[in-house]
């Protein structure tokens, strides 16, 4: 076994914190590192950036959601879930319900490098939010 690897959930008393973990590195993740990598496709001539606060709210609800969908995983393998995470539900979300909603195309009009321009960018925000919650999710306790 991985020595970071948890076999199990956050225990019941650790449950809320893990959540609240999960909101806050949700939340920072997009404001560190998924704008980062809207500045960066932005450079090589994408358009089109949401606004910053309305996205962070989001990014703390993802946050939370990804908190409970992989609690009992950790180290390693939390932060390369968390990137697929990402990668995979929110852009599926934003294609397919969100776009509809706001009267745009579903699947951005079937433009694949949309698409995978928002993976990427959401898989950043995952990696930065599993982060988050790997170092401070849970309660580390002192080594005897």
């Amino acid at each position: 076994m991985m020595p970071h690897a948890m076999p199990h959930p956050p225990a019941a008393g650790e449950l809320p914190r893990w959540i609240f973990v999960g909101l806050l590195s949700g939340s920072a993740s997009v404001l560190l590192f998924q704008h980062s990598a809207l500045g960066l496709f932005q450079l090589l001539g994408f358009e089109g950036a949401p606004a910053l606060w309305p996205l962070a709210a989001w990014g703390a609800i993802w946050g939370a959601l990804l908190a409970a969908a992989l609690g009992r995983l950790g180290g390693k393998r939390l932060v390369l879930a968390a990137a697929l995470f990402g990668a995979v539900l929110p852009t599926l979300a934003a294609v397919l319900l969100v776009a509809p909603l706001k009267g745009q195309p579903v699947v951005t009009g079937v433009v694949p490098l949309a698409i995978l321009v928002a993976a990427l960018v959401n898989a950043a925000w995952g990696l930065a939010a599993g982060i988050g919650l790997a170092l401070f999710g849970r309660r580390h306790r002192p080594r005897r």
